[in-house]
């Protein structure tokens, strides 16, 4: 497998740090428990909290070393995470995926604006009706109002489930999570 500049942050243990609090009682309150694709899992931040409640993760990215230590660490914890190295982008979602999610991999800069309209495209169509697709970005107008341009056009209606705000104090930030579910086609 080819080597990305990932393989070397990852060098460090926890490199992007403790999920969103939000993000986790967020999952942790869903009612319904199911398969989780975390889209750009790196080493696991999301996926393991996630699988430790009671969620099936599959774990996607392109770093070989943050999978090897995904596997690793739900192997110890004896969790149902496993991670595969792959390219997000034209990853395939199943009908047996009940949640996507997407943690800080969106930015919408112009520079990649076309790439990941198409890729939050894809994601919407292929996700199955009743399906979640999860999002969590840091807080910007702009970006936040492409983000539900492209969910309020495409052809399906969404219940959104959750629509805020949340305060993450290791990066001095602000960001956005927004969770809605995929309805019937309109």
């Amino acid at each position: 497998m080819k080597k990305v500049a990932y393989d070397d942050y990852y060098k460090e243990q926890n490199y992007f740090g403790n999920p969103y609090p939000d993000l986790i009682e967020f999952f942790k309150n869903y009612q319904a428990k199911g398969t989780l694709l975390d889209l750009g899992c790196g080493q696991g931040r999301d996926a393991l909290p996630i699988g430790e409640l009671g969620y099936k993760v599959i774990g996607i990215d392109h770093s070989t070393v943050g999978i090897h230590q995904l596997n690793k660490e739900a192997e110890n914890r004896d969790i149902d995470v496993e991670g595969f190295v792959g390219n997000v982008y034209d990853f395939p979602i199943s009908q047996d995926v009940d949640f996507v999610l997407l943690d800080s991999m969106l930015h919408f800069y112009k520079n990649d604006l076309k790439k990941e309209t198409v890729f939050v495209q894809k994601i919407l169509t292929e996700l199955r009706e009743g399906g979640v697709f999860v999002n969590c970005i840091l807080k910007g107008d702009a970006r936040e109002k492409t983000l539900k341009k492209i969910i309020n056009e495409s052809a399906y209606e969404w219940e959104t489930l959750t629509d805020g705000y949340m305060e993450y104090s290791e990066a001095n930030a602000e960001f956005h999570l927004l969770a809605v579910k995929k309805g019937k086609k309109q």
